[in-house]
């Protein structure tokens, strides 16, 4: 197991993630973070504290359930669980994720946010990319990029949800 981001330079990646999300958009108003579960969401809360800190405005961070979207699983009714009541249309969103691997789990997350109103942009941030898309799919906001092995693991613990921060690059099969 390789050890790739502790928590401090964990949060060294988020504040520089948060100053390239407030270089390209000019007015923080209109941008509304929404966080892929379970990962995804803690770290947009973690982007939109330090955006609140740069811009002097928090945008507001939404939580997104993307498994009715999935395409490895059949669904009766397609409809994405929000986790709130803000309206996307006419708004920039970013999208936010641990990792980005094959590009499908952004796919089906790209449908949801569509279903839920039509945003004006929607930006891509993701903390680790590792490659080996198997659709067209590219972050805007890029925490670190990783060229990984296919037989290789990415594992993202954050304290909000596993107690610690660390960003780990393990062999498969290995144990924690």
């Amino acid at each position: 197991m390789a050890l790739l981001l502790d928590a401090e330079s964990l949060a060294r990646v988020l504040m520089r993630m948060a100053h390239q999300i407030a270089e390209k958009n000019a007015n923080m108003e209109d941008v509304v973070l929404a966080g892929i579960r379970t990962r995804g969401v803690p770290l947009a809360e973690r982007i939109a504290a330090n955006l609140g800190r740069i811009e002097g405005v928090r945008p507001p961070v939404i939580a997104i359930d993307i498994e009715p979207y999935r395409d490895d699983r059949e669904h009766p009714k397609r409809r994405a669980s929000w986790i709130s009541e803000i309206t996307l249309a006419d708004r920039v969103v970013v999208l936010v994720d641990d990792v980005l691997y094959t590009g499908r789990t952004v796919r089906a997350a790209l449908d949801a946010t569509v279903d839920q109103g039509r945003p004006r942009a929607v930006q891509l941030a993701v903390l680790v990319d590792r490659g080996h898309r198997e659709l067209p799919i590219r972050a805007d906001f890029v925490g670190k990029n990783i060229p990984t092995a296919r037989s290789e693991i990415v594992r993202v613990n954050l304290m909000e949800v596993d107690g610690v921060d660390a960003v780990t690059l393990e062999k498969e099969g290995t144990e924690d």
